[in-house]
C-alpha cells in the first residue's frame, strides 16, 4: 500500500509538471514580440497669454554731468591773500559769495594814479574853460578898440574935406585901424585855440574816466566771488600761493543742475522718435547702485548729441534731472527709459521662447504644440511677443531638451498676474557680530568716494540691531570678504 501511494504521488506530481510546463510554452508562442512601454508624461509650467498694453522700458548705462559748470580762474596775477573758509574740494557756496582775494596792492597804486591823473584832466578843463572866456573878452575889447579906429578915421577923413585936418593924421588914423583889426583877428585866433585846448581837455579827461574804471575793474578782479549756488571741485590753490592771469583754481558745479548722458543704439533711438521724426521727452529712471542703498532720481528726456562722433554709433542722448539727490557728476548710473507702449503684446518669461523664434503651447490631449511668434521687446529676463492664435492659450514658461511637440505634459498653472510684474524678493534681517559691525563701519567711513550722504545712510543703517542681509552682502562683497 505504501509504494503504491508513493507511486500514484508521482505520478500526479509527474503530470501537473507536463501541464505546468505546456501551458508555459503556450505562453511563449502567443507572446513572441517585446513588451509595450507606457508613455511618460512630463510636468510643465504654464502661464495663459493674456494680450494687453505694455510699456516697455528701455536699458542703458549713462553717466552724470553737470548741465551748468564754471571754471574759476584767478583774472590777475599775485599772492593769493585771503581765501574763503569754504574754498575746498566739495565746499558749498552761494551765489555771489567771497571765494579768493589776490593781492590787490598793485591794482590800488595804480588806481591812485589814475583818479589823480582825473582830478588833473578835471583842473585842466576847468583852465581851458577860464581862459575861453578871457579869450572872448579880449575880443570884444579889440572889436570895440577897432570901432573906436573906426569913428578916429572918420572924423580925420572929415577934417580933411574942411581942410582943417591933414593927411598924415588921416594916415596915421588908417594905421591905428588897421592895427586894431589885426588885434581883432588876433583875439579870434586866442578864441579858437581855447575852444581847441576845451576839446582837449575834455578827451583828456574821458582818457582818464576810461582808466579809472579800468583801474577800478583790475582792482575787482582780484576778487573772485561765486557767480552761482554750487559745489567747489579740482581746488588746486592754497593760501600765500602765487598764481598767474588765467590761471584755474577751481570748479563750481551746479549740483541742482545734474543730467544724465547716455548712448543708445540706432535702432533703440529710433523707438524714441515720435510720429514726426522728433525726440519724444520721455521720462527716465536713473538708479546708482551703492551697496544696496540705490540712488534713484527721474527725469526727462531734453536732447540729443549733434554728430555721432568718430569710432562710435548710435546716438547720445541727454536726460535733465529733476531731483538729483545724492548723485555727483562723473556717477555711472543705469538708465531706463520708457518707450511708447505697445498694444496686443504678451509678457512672458525669457525662457518661454527658442532659437527659431516659437514658443510651447498646451494643445489638445494634453500634448505640446509649437507655435510661431514675432518678439517685439527683451525686458530683462522677460519678452514681449505677439503671435496669430496665441491669446489664450496655455504657454509653456521654461523649455528644456525634452520638450518639443507631441509631448505629453501635465500643465500647472501659475499666477499669470504675478508673471507680469517685477516681484522683490523680501527683505531679510541678520543680527551681527560687535567685530563684524566695527568691521563694516571702519569699511564705511574709510571709503574717500563715497558721497557724504550715502555714508550717513549706511551708517545708520549699521547701527540698527538687525541689518539687512543684502545691504551687508554688498558691502563685504566691495570689501573682499
Amino acid at each position: 500500500m505504501g509504494v503504491f501511494l508513493t507511486a500514484l504521488t508521482i505520478g500526479v506530481l509527474v503530470y501537473a509538471a507536463q501541464l505546468l510546463f505546456g501551458a508555459v510554452s503556450e505562453r511563449m508562442a502567443q507572446e513572441s514580440g517585446a513588451p509595450k512601454g507606457r508613455e511618460r508624461v512630463l510636468t510643465v509650467q504654464v502661464q495663459e497669454a493674456v494680450p494687453r498694453k505694455v510699456t516697455p522700458h528701455l536699458i542703458a548705462f549713462g553717466e552724470i554731468q553737470s548741465s551748468r559748470s564754471l571754471e574759476v580762474r584767478a583774472r590777475t596775477g599775485g599772492i593769493i591773500v585771503d581765501l574763503a573758509e569754504n574754498f575746498v574740494e566739495g565746499g558749498a557756496v552761494e551765489d555771489g559769495q567771497f571765494l579768493v582775494q589776490v593781492d590787490p596792492t598793485r591794482a590800488q597804486y595804480a588806481l591812485e594814479r589814475v583818479r589823480n591823473d582825473l582830478v588833473d584832466a578835471q583842473a585842466e578843463q576847468r583852465d581851458a574853460k577860464r581862459g575861453l572866456e578871457l579869450a572872448r573878452d579880449e575880443l570884444a575889447s579889440a572889436e570895440e578898440q577897432a570901432a573906436l579906429r573906426q569913428k578916429a578915421l572918420a572924423r580925420q577923413i572929415d577934417l580933411q574935406a574942411r581942410d582943417v585936418g591933414t593927411a598924415a593924421a588921416v594916415e596915421a588914423a588908417e594905421l591905428a585901424l588897421a592895427s586894431a583889426r589885426q588885434a581883432v583877428v588876433t583875439r579870434r585866433q586866442a578864441i579858437a585855440n581855447a575852444e581847441a585846448r576845451i576839446d582837449q581837455a575834455a578827451t583828456r579827461l574821458e582818457r582818464s574816466r576810461i582808466a579809472l574804471a579800468e583801474a577800478e575793474r583790475t582792482l575787482a578782479d582780484t576778487e573772485i566771488r561765486a557767480d552761482f549756488t554750487g559745489m567747489l571741485a579740482d581746488v588746486s590753490v592754497v593760501e600765500g600761493g602765487l598764481v598767474s592771469a588765467n590761471e584755474q583754481l577751481a570748479t563750481l558745479i551746479d549740483g541742482g543742475a545734474l543730467e544724465v548722458a547716455f548712448r543708445v543704439s540706432t535702432s533703440q533711438y529710433a523707438r524714441l522718435l515720435d510720429a514726426e521724426g522728433e525726440l519724444r521727452p520721455a521720462e527716465v529712471s536713473v538708479r546708482l547702485d551703492v551697496m544696496g542703498e540705490d540712488l534713484v532720481a527721474e527725469g526727462i528726456i531734453t536732447r540729443e548729441g549733434a554728430v555721432v562722433g568718430d569710432g562710435q554709433t548710435g546716438r547720445q542722448v541727454f536726460a535733465q534731472l529733476n531731483a538729483p539727490g545724492g548723485l555727483r557728476p562723473g556717477d555711472f548710473v543705469t538708465v531706463s527709459v520708457e518707450e511708447a507702449p505697445l498694444e496686443g503684446a504678451v509678457e512672458l518669461l525669457a525662457n518661454a521662447l527658442d532659437a527659431t523664434g516659437r514658443v510651447l503651447v498646451v494643445a489638445g490631449g494634453d500634448r505640446l504644440e509649437a507655435l510661431p511668434v514675432t518678439l517685439l521687446r527683451r525686458q530683462g529676463d522677460r519678452i514681449l511677443v505677439r503671435g496669430e492664435g496665441l491669446a489664450g492659450r496655455q504657454v509653456v514658461t521654461r523649455l528644456t531638451p525634452l520638450l518639443g511637440p507631441g509631448i505629453r505634459v501635465k500643465a500647472v498653472s501659475i499666477d499669470g498676474g504675478a508673471t507680469l510684474q517685477e516681484v522683490e524678493e523680501p527683505d531679510e534681517f541678520m543680527d551681527l557680530s560687535d567685530a563684524r559691525r566695527k568691521r563694516l563701519v571702519a569699511f564705511v567711513e574709510g571709503n574717500a568716494r563715497m558721497p557724504q550722504e550715502m555714508k550717513e545712510r549706511l551708517l545708520s543703517a549699521l547701527a540698527q540691531p538687525q541689518v539687512r542681509t543684502r545691504l551687508v552682502q554688498r558691502i563685504e562683497g566691495r570689501m573682499g570678504g
